[in-house]
């Protein structure tokens, strides 16, 4: 099994599509988790937005209570540093 750990930058978008595509076609079992920056207070960075929108990332964190309120689907963990 493949794990892809993502934590912001726009060059991580093409590598989490490959690795859902692959999950999908069933050539390997990838999971995807994507932690978002702790600069990130109000709202998700680009990339955290999309993969959230597309249903990418099989868990996306966040480091902020107040995120987890505008969106439901992540999981809010606290300081990670």
């Amino acid at each position: 099994m493949w794990q892809i750990l993502c934590n912001g930058p726009g060059t991580c978008i093409p590598l989490c599509i490959a690795g859902f595509f692959l999950k999908v076609l069933g050539v390997k079992r990838v999971t995807i988790f994507y932690v978002e920056s702790i600069a990130r207070v109000r709202k998700l960075s680009l990339s955290g937005l999309l993969l959230y929108k597309l249903h990418l990332a099989d868990q996306l964190f966040v480091q902020w209570p107040q995120l987890k309120q505008k969106y439901p689907k992540v999981q809010y963990v606290g300081r990670l540093m």
